[in-house]
């Protein structure tokens, strides 16, 4: 009897999270025209470039080879450079460096094609106790923020291509209206035009 009210308790909490619309850890609704996407880099094979690539696929993103042909049709996004840097956060008493606070900024754009690029970009930041008694497990340590970063930095890049399908959508919702010309009728001419002319 206790086993089968646990396993109700257990369907109940599943049911529950996946009404409403729990989704697990590092996973974005990607929108439905960038569930295919041309990753272009100038290090393809690069840390970068491989966290992005890992988590779009988490992300059920299909990538694609970049060629002519794809380029027309398919959204495009060009990763651009990976920025690290490290400011002093606190020091010693003796005046040496004991904490740093490290910063990663990544930019990209997307390109949809027909509807323009969108640059994005992301800064990570991350604290780095600076041990001088432990040199390689310092370095070591910061090998393994620094990948996090990266991680956390491709998150959000993907992440982002939901404020670029938004910019796209709200872009599209102000164009104006085009105008419809009847064949035979004269198309107005703006007052302010008419008055240039004379």
């Amino acid at each position: 009897m206790r086993q089968l009210i646990i396993r109700l308790f257990v369907l109940l909490a599943v049911m529950i999270t996946a009404g409403c619309g729990f989704h697990p850890r590092g996973t974005t609704q990607i929108p439905a025209e960038m569930k295919t996407l041309i990753v272009s880099t100038g290090d393809p094979y690069g840390p970068l470039a491989r966290t992005v690539r890992q988590q779009l696929r988490l992300n059920n993103v299909r990538i694609v080879d970049d060629t002519k042909d794809a380029r027309a049709t398919i959204p495009t996004l060009r990763l651009g450079a990976e920025r690290q840097g490290r400011d002093t956060a606190s020091v010693f008493i003796s005046g040496t460096t004991a904490e740093y606070s490290l910063v990663m900024t990544v930019t990209a754009q997307v390109l949809l094609p027909g509807k323009g690029i969108y640059p994005i970009s992301t800064t990570v930041y991350r604290s780095f106790f600076d041990n001088p008694n432990a040199a390689l497990a310092k370095d070591a340590e910061q090998d393994k923020i620094v990948q996090e970063m990266r991680q956390r930095a491709a998150e959000q890049l993907v992440r982002k291509l939901l404020v670029v399908h938004a910019a796209q959508e709200s872009q599209k919702d102000t164009l104006p209206e085009p105008e419809v010309i009847v064949p035979g009728e004269s198309p107005e001419v703006p007052s302010s035009s008419a008055t240039s002319l004379q």
